[in-house]
């Protein structure tokens, strides 16, 4: 079993910075892409940005958000700076994770809420 654990989110005034981590534990081969997916209230969840073979971004938030690997810790990290109020929403962690018996699955984390208010 896969589990990936969000954490980081709380509450933080226009212009402000937050950090979001997601560590993968459990029984696993190898990770593969991970990414960052948001939801705000009655809306979809969205992709917000995503590190593979090569990173990339909602427009949303190029300039504003980066996203980081520890491929030695199993951890994926979204850097938020000039953070505005359209970007509350739950941020969810998603990984491509090739599991002990080779298969190649998605998973999501449980989700941390991020608002931004002030």
């Amino acid at each position: 079993q896969v589990h990936l654990v969000e954490s980081g989110g709380g509450l933080v005034h226009p212009g402000g910075s937050l950090r979001l981590s997601c560590a993968a534990s459990g029984s696993f081969l190898r990770l593969y892409a991970m990414r960052w997916y948001r939801q705000a209230p009655g809306e979809q969840r969205e992709l917000v940005a995503g590190s593979g073979v090569s990173t990339n971004y909602a427009d949303s938030v190029k300039g504003r958000f980066t996203i980081s690997r520890d491929n030695a810790k199993n951890t994926v990290s979204l850097q938020m700076n000039s953070l505005k109020p359209e970007d509350t929403a739950v941020y969810y962690c998603n990984a491509d994770v090739q599991d002990s018996v080779g298969s190649v699955r998605t998973y999501w984390g449980q989700g941390t809420q991020v608002t931004v208010s002030s």
